[in-house]
């Protein structure tokens, strides 16, 4: 199948990706992405967003399954990574998302296509939301991890080799706060249209995964409060950042692998 051939050149692309950025990653923090990174990420992005497209086209609706929605939230990573690229360098961002990108594409490239259920635009806006939201904190966790790195080689006095190519300590805080930031707006417009567009949350087995979404929330509201209020940053931040994302991460995946593998339910 066209679409799923696409999806392998996508995979490939991404591979492709990090092994540039590898090869080129700097002894430096101060030096970027090559042009050649960029544009190899940039194809692998539009490979993958037009096998998908195509994958659905002629169906009812997108298909937001298990494996098709860790496919779009590793496409949502790719795309900010490369946003974010343009305004800052952040060559190790490649070297670590592009890889999970091919990774967590390559179940949905390798299945065929199944038939996804009828949805309306609002709940279409509440799903693409929900998983853009997905994409920018799992970006926001993988910038905790990286801080903790940097702060465990300073309390110990010593630079590790692999630290060597990670930005600045001030630059990964202040670009994890600002992804904070989006996540919370992001999650929050999640929130507000399932009030609005889901009909019963019991009836739709959403209500543990409302429940759990709203405390990732929180966790996010309290931190920004706390940074805001008291300037809270190191370990806190990012014991806060994991909290909220391993909460995200049982309210959408862990949900839909309960409720598609072990009880079999669309």
């Amino acid at each position: 199948m066209l679409s799923n051939a696409i999806q392998i050149l996508a995979l490939l692309a991404y591979a492709a990706t990090a092994l540039l950025a590898l090869r080129e990653r700097p002894q430096s923090s101060e030096a970027g992405a090559s042009r050649a990174v960029f544009l190899c990420g940039l194809l692998a992005v539009d490979l993958h967003a037009i096998g998908y497209a195509m994958r659905t086209w002629h169906q009812s609706g997108p298909e937001l399954h298990f494996f098709a929605a860790l496919s779009l939230v590793a496409l949502g990573m790719a795309v900010v990574t490369l946003a974010d690229s343009i305004l800052r360098k952040v060559n190790v961002l490649y070297v670590l998302v592009m890889p999970l990108a091919a990774l967590a594409m390559l179940p949905y490239a390798l299945l065929p296509p199944q038939l996804p259920a009828p949805l309306s635009w609002q709940l279409q806006t509440h799903a693409w939301l929900a998983l853009l939201a997905y994409a920018v904190m799992s970006l926001a966790a993988m910038m905790a991890l990286m801080l903790w790195v940097q702060e465990r080689s300073l309390r110990q006095r010593r630079l590790a080799s692999q630290t060597r190519g990670l930005p600045p300590l001030v630059q990964i805080e202040t670009l994890l706060f600002r992804l904070i930031l989006v996540s919370f707006v992001l999650l929050g417009l999640t929130l507000l249209t399932g009030v609005f567009f889901v009909e019963d949350l019991l009836a739709q087995h959403l209500a543990h995964k409302t429940l759990l979404s709203f405390l990732s929330w929180s966790v996010l509201g309290v931190l920004l409060f706390g940074r805001h209020r008291f300037g809270w940053r190191g370990q806190r931040a990012v014991r806060l950042t994991l909290l909220a994302m391993g909460l995200l991460l049982l309210a959408f995946f862990g949900s839909k692998l309960v409720l598609q593998f072990i009880l079999s339910r669309a």
